[in-house]
């Protein structure tokens, strides 16, 4: 009889992943409490990645359970094509009066990735009804991951994943992503010149503003780091949004709910978006959830006369999602999560910025329960690793390490290597400190074979 493991091997597509990758056999994870899960061997490990920027509620939380539960039992399925349920109505209430400024109006899909592809046809089609049809392109970031779907695919920014599935959307245009440590515009400068801004600027005069449809980007961009805005960075964005007219959309998927000790990243950073996408946080991952938040002037033309917009998904606003969506609204307000992260994430980022002193760490940044570190092979020069010195450390060193170690983060080299970590919003000292010694073990020891493999 074959176990779990083999079943997964012959049977499971795992998503981004190596199938080839498992010579022991894949793990498995089959239960979680807190900020821990345990595999089918009784291992416990830290999520210190909150399942995938996700559980921000924590493991194990038996009230989004029974809310599920409930909900299936009274309602287990309705769609909202031309028709309305209560839990779905609710949610919506709530997550207006949560969005800054006039973002009052809710499209619910059922991921975060639909959700992008939902902002894309919806900026796309505005235009049109406002009568300017030329305005098709969407501009993002170098680096930016916004999905997988084409749509949101050709907003993405990361080559690798891009290349197999060309040629995509057409009028997808990139700009410059906010990456102060490797700035090469102000590396000669005494502060920032807000250059990466301004990119956006020249872009859409190179298109043609009367072409440019809308601007996504994320209020701190994961792919690549967690790269922060500097200081200015997101008022001269909206800045220039409104100067040519161009529909600013937030993508908010990682940044919303807590991340940042906000509901919505756009009020950490203090920026006013016409949409905001989202997903991931929004049930703490306990049901597959996604939306769109749509301010009032943009839903302004689709509630005259017949205009309708033409997007919809069997699954979008699931009742028994939303219903999970507002009981983890309740316990985000019950236990004051957003407080929780804003009174700690500072000596989080202490504890982090301490493995400074090791010789691969090269940069430490983010915000909030969303850090980055950067590995550098010479701290003295910001040198980048080859691929070959890349593909050993993360794949072959660090990740079977800390694993091994109990820690689950993210070892990425879509950019230049990091370490991405993002626990669960109700992580505190304990799982701060397990996480520093963790990875102080495993830096400073590839630290030290890194060296030795180079003076061979």
């Amino acid at each position: 009889m074959s176990s779990l493991s083999d079943d997964a091997q012959r049977h499971l597509w795992m998503h981004f992943t190596r199938l080839g990758a498992f010579p022991d056999g894949v793990p498995i994870i089959t239960r979680g409490e807190g900020c821990y899960v345990w595999d089918d061997r009784g291992n416990r490990y830290l999520d210190g990645l909150s399942g995938l920027f996700t559980v921000q509620a924590g493991h194990g939380r038996a009230e989004l359970a029974d809310a599920a539960r409930e909900q299936a039992a009274t309602l287990a399925y309705f769609p909202v094509w031309s028709f309305a349920h209560e839990p779905a109505i609710t949610l919506a209430r709530r997550l207006a009066e949560y969005a800054p400024g006039d973002l009052n109006r809710v499209f619910l899909t059922p991921t975060g990735g639909d959700a992008v592809e939902t902002a894309i046809k919806l900026s796309r089609q505005y235009w049109k009804l406002r009568g300017q049809h030329s305005r098709t392109k969407v501009i993002s970031r170098y680096l930016a991951y916004h999905g997988t779907s084409l749509g949101a695919l050709s907003l993405t920014g990361v080559p690798s994943i891009k290349t197999p599935f060309e040629p995509l959307m057409p009028g997808a245009i990139k700009v410059q992503t906010p990456y102060c440590y490797r700035c090469i515009d102000c590396k000669h400068l005494d502060g920032c010149s807000l250059r990466c801004a301004e990119d956006l600027a020249l872009r859409i005069e190179m298109e043609g503003p009367d072409s440019v449809a809308a601007v996504f980007m994320e209020p701190v961009q994961n792919t690549g780091g967690a790269f922060t805005p500097p200081e200015g960075y997101w008022r001269r964005i909206r800045e220039i949004c409104d100067e040519y007219d161009v529909l600013l959309v937030s993508d908010e998927v990682i940044s919303a709910f807590g991340r940042f000790g906000h509901m919505f990243g756009s009020l950490r950073y203090d920026y006013q978006p016409d949409m905001i996408t989202f997903a991931k946080g929004v049930t703490s991952g306990y049901s597959p959830l996604g939306g769109v938040m749509i301010s009032d002037r943009i839903a302004e033309p689709f509630l005259q006369d017949t205009n309708t917009f033409l997007q919809g998904q069997t699954f979008g606003a699931h009742p028994v999602s939303c219903a999970v969506a507002n009981a983890n609204l309740d316990l985000f307000e019950r236990e004051d999560l957003c407080g929780h992260v804003l009174a700690n994430e500072g000596r989080f980022k202490q504890l982090i910025k301490g493995l400074l002193d090791i010789p691969l760490v090269g940069d430490v940044r983010g915000d909030g329960y969303f850090l980055a570190i950067e590995l550098v092979p010479d701290k003295a020069t910001r040198g980048v690793f080859t691929a070959e010195q890349a593909e050993w450390l993360l794949r072959g060193y660090l990740s079977p390490r800390l694993y091994a170690a109990g820690l689950i983060c993210r070892a990425d080299d879509r950019g230049e290597p990091v370490i991405t970590l993002s626990p669960p919003l109700i992580a505190g000292e304990e799982e701060f400190v397990f996480i520093e010694q963790v990875l102080r073990r495993a830096l400073s020891d590839a630290s030290r074979e890194f060296a030795a493999r180079s003076n061979v």
